[in-house]
């Protein structure tokens, strides 16, 4: 008989020895990171914030005619990464520097929401829609770029970064919502939502108006970037008309919330919007007025984003969730409401 071969080693003791128990606790006290609902939605709160800040530091670049600094994409210009010591790269340059700030956030919000105790599978969704639209944005910027800012890209890239702002404040929104099954109730009545929606979606023509008129004007991000055929005037007025008609829209709107004494937080989302806009709409027309100065438009379209936020805040507000009725649970007893409930709180 040769010699023994090697004796094999048990590394987990048997079960239900003292050595066992002791074990398991060690293996069990390993921490696992978990996160608050307050906690996670604060850090939707700071990503829709980052998105907004990210809007208005690339009407900055335009307005102050950075577009061009990096010529090159990824890198700043061949075989350089970082910006030379020049005042247009540096602008572009702090730009995408930005954009890779909101990048960490957004990925933030991403493991928050897996890390989420419980877990919603509807802010993890959103979450990775900001996910998809950064990368988007990041792609459609550098295509921007390599077609030396022609317009149909600047302004998709503009109305992109609106997207992702949408998506930004709709997951704010339901990261404050309660967990479980709930059911969405009207605070206004049903022809209230209807013309806060129809205001919604004017806000957005208003805003798609916006980069028309932008794309015509002055401010093209670079001297050397084409303009679209239209004259400025021409397109000003038709964007001018478009906010008047939001405007009244969304004024015949808060009075009539005011007249039938609907939820007073309905009330001041409103009146939000209300405010907001007419802030809006007196910039645009004193920029106008004045030929379109560079400090003006870059208010502007930080004024747009805000807008854009209101209107999609005052959306977000209009049902107020409640507790789903006894047996939400029951698949084969629950009714409409309630499975609208289950719908709403785990897509």
């Amino acid at each position: 008989m040769g010699p023994p071969g090697p004796r094999r080693v048990t590394l987990r003791p048997r079960l239900g020895t003292d050595k066992a128990t002791r074990w398991d606790r060690r293996i069990t006290a390993v921490p696992r990171v978990r996160l608050s609902a307050a906690a996670y939605r604060r850090i939707t709160a700071l990503a829709a914030v980052a998105v907004g800040v990210i809007i208005v530091t690339g009407g900055a670049v335009r307005v102050t005619g950075s577009g061009l600094g990096c010529p090159d994409w990824p890198t700043c210009a061949r075989n350089r990464v970082v910006a030379p010591w020049e005042y247009h790269a540096l602008v572009e340059f702090g730009n995408r520097a930005v954009t890779g700030a909101v990048s960490v956030l957004v990925m933030a919000a991403v493991l928050g929401s897996l890390v989420r105790r419980p877990r919603r599978r509807d802010l993890v969704v959103l979450s990775w829609g900001l996910v998809a639209g950064v990368i988007a944005q990041i792609v459609l910027g550098g295509l921007t770029v390599l077609f030396k800012l022609a317009p149909p890209f600047v302004m998709g890239h503009f109305l992109l970064s609106m997207a992702l702002l949408a998506d930004a404040v709709v997951l704010h929104h339901r990261a404050g919502l309660p967990d479980g099954a709930w059911e969405a109730r009207p605070l206004v009545a049903p022809g209230q939502a209807r013309l806060a929606r129809l205001a919604l979606g004017a806000t957005a023509v208003v805003v798609v108006l916006g980069t028309v008129v932008t794309s015509s004007g002055p401010h093209g991000g670079d001297v050397r970037a084409k303009r679209l055929s239209y004259t400025v005037h021409d397109t000003a007025r038709v964007h001018g008309t478009a906010v008047v008609a939001l405007l009244v829209l969304t004024v015949a709107l808060v009075w009539w919330l005011h007249r039938s004494g609907a939820a007073p937080a309905v009330q001041r989302r409103s009146r939000l919007f209300v405010e907001v806009l007419a802030a809006q709409a007196a910039v645009g027309y004193v920029q106008y007025f004045t030929r379109i100065p560079a400090a003006l438009v870059a208010v502007h379209i930080g004024g747009a984003a805000a807008a854009w936020s209101a209107a999609l805040w005052l959306c977000c507000g209009l049902t107020r969730a409640v507790p789903a009725a006894d047996g939400a649970g029951d698949a084969g007893t629950a009714g409409p409401a309630t499975a609208r409930a289950g719908v709403l709180s785990r897509v």
